[in-house]
């Protein structure tokens, strides 16, 4: 994919923006995988959201349908039942947007949120789907035809519920499937090492022999089909800020937020400090741009200074992009095919969502760098190399491939 230096700007900013955090807090990360702490579970790790037009995965899917994918659980391993927490909230939260040129204001004018209850002996657990909109909430347990609203257990046909709400139809399935995400990580963090002066000055592998750190594992998705009408309730809006959030208990009855995630990048690529990296979960995108974010940013800035230098030239100014792509949000502008990096506005945000396929790893990496350069790691493998290669996305929905 051939891009011009102002993608090339937007992107870089993605990643700037996705470490901006307040003062350091509870560990409790954002990104695809940064491991478990004593009071965080794989269930209430987020790992990537996707947010695009039906059309542009499906050819012959109605047209207006939009579909949002939220994945948790990372590095589930095959063949065997993971279950989504019964204590914490999973949430999509979306802002409709009237001028597509304008700041994200990182508030939710619709909340999704998803409440999961014990599975029973066949491994399916109950949802309880609250709507969030225009100063009302209302909670759905039961489907169009009646049944309870209920996971897909793992090696059974998908249960894709239709969830009657707020005058429209959504369609919602919730269980394992296999983790789309692909990136040689191992040879990231190496390739960041010598960067920065930390270790020895090392390329990216062949593709004959990148590794992909995903491959084989599963995660734990919540898809849900959303018709347009249903998030323009009424506004007119065509675009549209979407991120995710996991909220669990706070012990005096109530929920905090406990995880984060909107544009995709991985946190731990840019700050080094864990405690850093891990507050940035608990603010909301209308915090992204206060004051107390200022601390981490210096430290994100030194390694997108260090990492620009990777191909020996100064391409970027490292700490005017930190500033242009605030809040952290993925917006999605529904007048225009799906894809990220696709196309921009005029304030050089981001406008196309993202598709399962979206290879945001080499299209960052080429921005980090100012020229072309990836992992040599792809969604369908390279030939000959078996730890490359994910099974084929699936024709309907939920599109994302069957869990190994």
């Amino acid at each position: 994919m051939k891009l011009t230096k102002k993608i090339r700007r937007i992107i870089l900013a993605i990643e700037a923006a996705l470490i901006v955090v307040l003062t350091p807090g509870i560990i409790a990360a954002s990104d695809h995988d940064d491991g478990e702490v004593d009071i965080k579970g794989r269930a209430v790790n987020l790992t990537d959201l996707y947010v695009y037009r039906e059309k542009d995965q499906n050819s012959s899917a109605a047209d207006g349908d939009l579909v949002f994918t939220m994945n948790t659980n990372p590095r589930s391993v095959a063949r065997y039942q993971y279950y989504f927490s019964t204590t914490a909230l999973y949430q999509f939260h979306i802002t409709q947007v009237g001028d597509v040129n304008s700041t994200p204001t990182g508030r939710a004018d619709i909340i999704l949120r998803f409440a999961f209850s014990p599975p029973n002996n066949q491994g399916m657990q109950a949802v309880a789907i609250t709507v969030v909109r225009g100063g009302s909430q209302t909670t759905t347990k039961t489907t169009v035809n009646g049944g309870l609203i209920a996971t897909t257990p793992l090696n059974s046909n998908a249960v894709l519920n239709k969830v009657p709400v707020g005058g429209s139809n959504l369609t919602v399935f919730a269980g394992l499937r296999e983790d789309p995400f692909f990136f040689d990580v191992e040879q990231f963090f190496r390739v960041r090492a010598g960067a920065l002066g930390t270790g020895p000055k090392v390329g990216f592998k062949e593709p004959g022999k990148a590794l992909d750190f995903a491959k084989g594992y599963n995660v734990n998705t919540i898809t849900v089909r959303v018709p347009k009408a249903f998030l323009q309730a009424g506004t007119g809006a065509n675009t549209f800020d979407v991120w995710s959030t996991v909220s669990v208990r706070d012990g005096v009855g109530g929920f905090k937020q406990f995880e984060r995630l909107a544009r995709p990048a991985i946190n731990e690529g840019l700050v080094l400090t864990p405690q850093l990296m891990e507050a940035f979960n608990t603010i909301s995108p209308r915090l992204d741009l206060s004051a107390a974010a200022a601390p981490v940013r210096q430290e994100a800035v030194a390694t997108l200074n260090a990492v620009d230098l990777l191909d020996g030239k100064d391409n970027v100014d490292a700490n005017a992009i930190a500033k242009a792509f605030l809040p952290d949000v993925l917006r999605i502008d529904t007048t225009r095919p799906s894809g990220y990096g696709s196309a921009a506005n005029s304030q050089g945000s981001l406008i196309g969502g993202r598709l399962l396929l979206d290879d945001v790893v080499d299209i960052t990496l080429g921005a980090l760098v100012g020229s072309p350069v990836g992992d040599n790691v792809s969604y369908n493998g390279t030939p000959g190399n078996p730890a490359q290669g994910h099974k084929p996305l699936e024709p309907n929905f939920p599109y994302l491939a069957l869990p190994n």
